[in-house]
């Protein structure tokens, strides 16, 4: 039996059309999941869209559209995102699904049953744009520093509340472990929220000012709070709580998600998990985010990049390679539409899109047969940087092995051997076709449709068009 993975994204909420920064976290796990299937691991990868909570439910409202009808157009933004990044998820999952409303509220009752949920009345400042409660020291300036142009909330009401200050010890526990959050820094981040002091925070919102969410169980009044809600999805997913051997088969998960979302994810999930009387997640993967010009891209800033623009001009694994090598897997990277070009010149047309083209045409003018590959060669270190999801680092490997084969053309000239010592310079261009395979082996999980298009012109000793041209 084959061991089993299970990869998820974070939800994004369908108010906004898909950005940069969420395409990076999607290609990041579709990577994870590509490779281990390479592995020969069976893989559940569960991606979808968070549809409830106050950004929705105004959305909605101004366009004078009711959420379901909202959500249900807003949604098939995010789903046409499969085709255009090559997605290979197995499972797309919306917060408004009816098995996922279940399991939410069973959710809640199993943390209510524990003792860690109560009512109170309480008021905080509040920020729309994170769906968080805010205090004074996470504040710049009196402002969300993630959405400053947005006013905060002062909301004083009655609320159900998580007894989050309980799990202190519990989580500091379970930081003890040092992959548990990845990088390390993200890891000393929530040590130092947890040793700060947990406050509880509220988990539901009164109906009659917020109607767009989960229904509290047993109480009309209240709407469960967004984040929630959102979290359960992980667990529900995969089946949790009616399919208890498929939640078994596949828990614990690995988690892909931004640095805006490490408290969410890391800490205050952590908790509901182990409230509800689950075990916690296996690994959370945090990601910086994509700048412009240094600046958080936001559309009142106007500098927030569309990835399917970047797509439909570029090809599909130009930005994959973008993504996964010019930008740093868990530190901010600054975007222009400069770099990009320059990047895809530089290393798709100039770099691997040449040399394809240059070996393949010197098999298909001196090779009588196509090339039968064998088994390919890892190259040191590629291993090891997937694992630990240096996606950069794999891909530096890869262009190392350009490197070497574009150097070998240009030291032994087979083009030219060829009409001299047709058996030496055959023998170096059927060396060079299995380098191409080796590349397209290592490309596999990065940039699939490159690795497959390289395979298709091995198999049939023919190129039929360049795989990146040239932009000017």
């Amino acid at each position: 039996m084959s061991s089993r993975t299970y990869l998820t994204t974070t939800l994004p909420y369908v108010n906004a059309d898909p950005h940069i920064g969420f395409a990076l976290e999607s290609v990041q796990a579709d990577v994870s999941a590509r490779y281990a299937r390479m592995r020969g691991e069976e893989v559940f990868f569960n991606i979808g869209t968070d549809e409830h909570g106050q950004k929705i439910w105004q959305k909605a409202k101004e366009l004078g559209r009711e959420p379901q009808n909202y959500v249900d157009e807003q949604v098939k933004h995010f789903e046409s995102l499969r085709e255009a990044l090559n997605l290979s998820y197995t499972n797309f999952i919306r917060t408004t699904d009816t098995h996922h409303i279940v399991a939410a509220q069973e959710f809640w009752r199993r943390c209510d049953a524990t003792g860690d949920i109560y009512k109170k009345s309480y008021a905080t400042k509040y920020c729309v744009g994170c769906e968080l409660e805010k205090t004074d020291s996470e504040l710049e300036w009196g402002k969300c520093p993630l959405h400053p142009t947005q006013e905060l909330e002062v909301r004083e009401e009655e609320n159900y509340f998580f007894r989050f200050s309980k799990y202190a010890d519990f989580l500091q526990e379970l930081y003890t472990h040092e992959d548990f959050i990845l990088p390390q820094s993200r890891l000393h981040e929530m040590q130092c929220f947890v040793e700060g002091g947990l406050q509880d925070f509220s988990i539901s919102r009164l109906t009659e000012k917020m109607p767009w969410g989960v229904p509290v169980p047993g109480d009309s009044e209240h709407t469960m709070y967004v984040w929630f809600d959102a979290l359960v999805n992980y667990v529900s997913a995969i089946g949790w709580p009616d399919d208890q051997k498929k939640f078994e088969d596949w828990w614990p998960v690995i988690q892909f998600a931004g640095k805006d979302n490490n408290r969410q994810q890391s800490a205050m999930w952590q908790a509901m998990l182990k409230s509800a009387g689950l075990a916690a997640s296996k690994q959370i993967v945090i990601h910086g985010f994509i700048t412009s010009g240094g600046h958080k891209m936001s559309k009142s800033a106007g500098n927030v990049v569309d990835p399917l623009t970047l797509v439909s001009e570029y090809g599909t694994d130009a930005l994959r390679h973008y993504l996964l090598r010019e930008v740093n897997p868990f530190e901010d990277s600054d975007f222009s539409a400069e770099k990009f070009k320059e990047s895809y010149n530089a290393n798709l047309a100039n770099g691997l899109g040449n040399l394809v083209s240059r070996v393949m045409k010197m098999a298909e003018t001196n090779l009588s047969t196509p090339i039968t590959l064998g088994e390919s060669t890892v190259a040191k270190g590629y291993a090891q940087a997937l694992a630990e999801y240096r996606y950069n680092d794999a891909l530096d490997l890869v262009w190392q092995k350009i490197g070497e084969a574009d150097a070998r053309i240009t030291e032994t000239e087979p083009f030219k051997l060829v009409k001299t010592d047709p058996d030496a310079g055959k023998k170096i261009i059927t060396e060079l076709v299995h380098s191409l395979g080796e590349i397209a082996e290592l490309l596999t999980p990065l940039l699939p449709s490159t690795a497959d298009t390289i395979r298709l012109a091995i198999a049939s000793n023919h190129l039929p068009a360049p795989l990146f041209a040239r932009k000017d």
